[in-house]
């Protein structure tokens, strides 16, 4: 899924961006386009990333397992 936001402005270490359904999302500055000013567009990709979901399902039953086996 990917959403298109603008930049409308940055607060200290945040960015705010808006989507084009009017949501606000602050965002870490450092996190962004070094070239990023106030009007610059930007995509964001989500992605499900599945195998690192089963990887932590994974570890918390392995640390589980660790602390209840006697």
């Amino acid at each position: 899924m990917d959403i298109t936001v603008t930049i409308d402005r940055f607060e200290g270490d945040k960015a705010v961006l808006i989507t084009n359904d009017k949501q606000v999302i602050n965002w870490p500055k450092d996190k962004l386009p070094q070239t990023a000013k106030e009007g610059t567009v930007l995509e964001i990709n989500i992605i499900d990333s599945k195998d690192k979901t089963n990887n932590n399902k994974q570890l918390a039953k392995d640390i589980l397992n660790e602390i209840l086996t006697p």
